[in-house]
């Protein structure tokens, strides 16, 4: 019998022992955090996703526990630049590994680069692929080259009028000093 899976509620270590790569495109909208990022309409937008349990031995020890997990999605957002919309390619791809209490997890995290997560036969795999994600935006999100020309310079020839129609503060002080000596 196959066990099933639940991306919400995901037994890590039954997933890594069943070693079956897991694949999903589910809607944007179902990832509450991405979606609020969005300028744009998502209907449509999806999130597609493979992870990938694995046991690895190690010399002397209980085999651990790896992730590999690989999320892609499309998201609207506005062009910094021009202030246009721009869909922007979002994607990850990264392994994790498990310890068993949060304990390990901090010891092993100072000794390994990857990136180590505590082991849960309950852990969110959702909440990791929309963090995973949210990651990945670019700050400053912008096109390569912008679909319209971009004003890099602002002038406001009504502000330019005013400032020359007030008078300027120290020619009124020079008038008063000169009026003074004569």
């Amino acid at each position: 019998m196959k066990k099933e899976f639940v991306a919400t509620r995901l037994d890590v270590q039954a997933f890594a022992q069943a070693a079956t790569p897991w694949s999903r495109q589910d809607a944007l909208a179902d990832y509450e955090r991405l979606a609020e990022e969005a300028q744009g309409s998502i209907d449509g937008l999806t999130v597609s996703w493979t992870a990938q349990g694995q046991l690895r031995a190690t010399p002397g020890g209980a085999d651990e526990v790896w992730l590999h997990l690989s999320v892609q999605a499309r998201l609207p957002l506005t062009c910094q630049r021009c202030m246009g919309p721009l869909d922007t390619e979002v994607a990850s791809e990264r392994w994790f590994r498990f310890a068993a209490d949060e304990a390990a997890a901090a010891a092993l995290d100072d000794e390994v680069d990857e990136d180590v997560l505590v082991s849960a036969p309950d852990f969110d795999l959702h909440e990791l692929i929309e963090d995973e994600l949210l990651m990945s935006l670019p700050l400053v999100p912008r096109h390569d080259i912008c679909p319209v020309p971009v004003k890099l310079a602002v002038e406001d020839p009504e502000f330019e009028a005013e400032l020359d129609a007030k008078p300027n503060p120290f020619a009124a002080l020079a008038k008063l000093r000169l009026d003074k000596s004569s």
